[in-house]
């Protein structure tokens, strides 16, 4: 059995902007603006944003081409060395994997705003059963809920845009906030340079997900259409509303607040701008959207970790069974270890073993990085080959622009932010417990990709044997 392609263009669109908009736009937005001015914000944003269009724009050239479910395998395997390609793969399902284990967790805190006396686990284990359910129907089902629930966050981002201009501008019979807090001291850009960096690092983070496309791609209904459609679509959507909304917070609330620095549902730079609007029970419907953005996430990755498990058991690198696709279209197998993954990594938490959550956690925080920076690269190498091989660039479904010097502007914004991750903060102090647990992923990631190469003496592909062939559906 092989995947089937019934995701449409617009399911796809959500599902991208199901993985990118989430918590971090949230809860983390108003440390953004704490550490860095309203000014250093959106200029974080704006650098960041750059980079992931044009992240996007070269995973959109590849998956209009060979639209594949290994994506970030598929591709640097067929263009820059098997052993990235193996490193890539494994990467992206560990961190997805463990990303739907803190999901898991984060649902039961959550719901002890409005239940404190129920037990966590009692939450958890519904959103669990809930996250395989929604994914072992089909793959429709699960653009469908993921459509639903990402739609609802982007009403909600809609109408906080709309309010937000309302009161900046002093429409109706409101007073005019105006600008007033981009000119007290220290802003529009507090700690200068420092706070735009420390901004940078934790703006990456909440673009996140974008790449998801990729993944979809097959089970897309029409690749070569739709790919390029979502790539252009998600990118300007979610850039508009990260800018739009961190100039509304940056406006209304004063980069000194004290309540920025604070991830509580209460204290949501959303809700301090909704309750100052008059809406009384504003933390009770904040609480209910992160709950929403908790199970967008959550669903969102235990598909992406779930078709990409499948593909490496396809190639051969795990257990042939994980890639068994029933007659629904579902990798069951690897939907259900995966699964188990998450259980296991929350029951640690349960039971006390914070260290090891912990060290499960930082393993997965710099590994989506790692595959924008395999993406990077792969793009890199697909054009040279299939330039070197003959092929024209008219003949491509869809051709990112700003070829070489964009995949390699994104390289190194992406290395920066890998190697500055553990060097820069709120207080740029550096420990060695802090880079141990910070770097974590890093040795992971090289530890897969030198040990397959001595295993298998693999090297770097020519460009004359570069695989440019479709790849057909797994």
């Amino acid at each position: 059995m092989n995947l089937k392609r019934t995701l449409s263009a617009g399911q796809l669109s959500m599902i991208a902007i199901g993985g990118a908009i989430g918590t971090g736009l949230f809860l983390a937005s108003g440390t953004t603006i704490a550490n860095a001015g309203p000014g250093g914000a959106l200029l974080a944003y704006a650098i960041m944003g750059l980079m992931v269009y044009f992240l996007m724009t070269s995973l959109g050239e590849m998956s209009a081409f060979n639209p594949s479910a290994g994506s970030f395998y598929s591709y640097a395997a067929r263009y820059v060395d098997p052993a990235l390609g193996f490193a890539l793969g494994c990467n992206y399902w560990y961190n997805w994997a463990i990303t739907v284990a803190v999901e898991i967790a984060a649902v039961g805190l959550v719901m002890k705003f409005w239940f404190p006396h129920v037990p966590s686990t009692y939450w958890s284990g519904l959103c669990l059963v809930w996250l395989v359910g929604q994914n072992a129907i089909s793959a429709r089902t699960f653009g469908s809920a993921e459509y639903v629930l990402s739609l609802i966050k982007v009403i909600v981002i809609v109408v906080f845009i709309g309010l937000g201009a309302w009161f900046i501008l002093g429409l109706g019979h409101a007073k005019a906030v105006g600008l007033h807090n981009w000119t007290i001291a220290g802003a529009p850009f507090h700690q200068g340079i420092l706070g735009i960096a420390s901004a940078f690092l934790v703006v990456g983070f909440s673009f996140q997900g974008t790449e998801l496309i990729g993944i979809a791609a097959g089970e897309a209904e029409n690749p070569k259409a739709s790919i390029p459609r979502a790539v252009k679509q998600v990118f300007w959507r979610i850039l508009l509303f990260y800018i739009l909304v961190m100039a509304i917070i940056g406006s209304l609330l004063p980069y000194t607040s004290s309540q920025l620095m604070s991830d509580s549902v209460t204290t949501s730079p959303f809700t301090l701008v909704f309750t100052q609007a008059g809406f009384k029970y504003m933390a009770d419907i904040m609480n209910g959207v992160i709950l929403i953005a908790i199970l967008s996430a959550g669903n969102s990755g235990m598909y992406a970790s779930t078709r990409m498990l499948c593909y490496l058991a396809r190639q051969g690198h795990v257990p042939r069974y994980l890639g068994h696709i029933n007659a629904r279209g579902i990798p069951m197998n690897a939907l259900l270890v995966t699964a188990a993954v998450g259980l296991l990594a929350f029951l640690c938490s349960i039971y006390g073993d914070g260290v090891v959550y912990m060290w499960l956690l930082n393993a997965s925080s710099l590994s989506g990085f790692i595959a924008w920076l395999g993406i990077a690269i792969s793009h890199y190498r697909f054009r040279r080959a299939y330039l070197y091989q003959g092929g024209q660039l008219s003949d491509l479904p869809y051709v990112a622009k700003g070829y070489p010097w964009a995949p390699l502007l994104a390289m190194a914004l992406c290395l920066i932010v890998i190697l500055g991750q553990g060097f820069v903060g709120d207080d740029a102090k550096v420990s060695l417990t802090g880079l141990l647990v910070t770097y974590i992923g890093v040795p992971i990631f090289l530890g897969l990709w030198l040990g397959y190469k001595w295993r298998h003496k693999t090297r770097l592909i020519p460009l004359a044997a570069c695989d440019l062939s479709r790849e057909s559906r797994m």
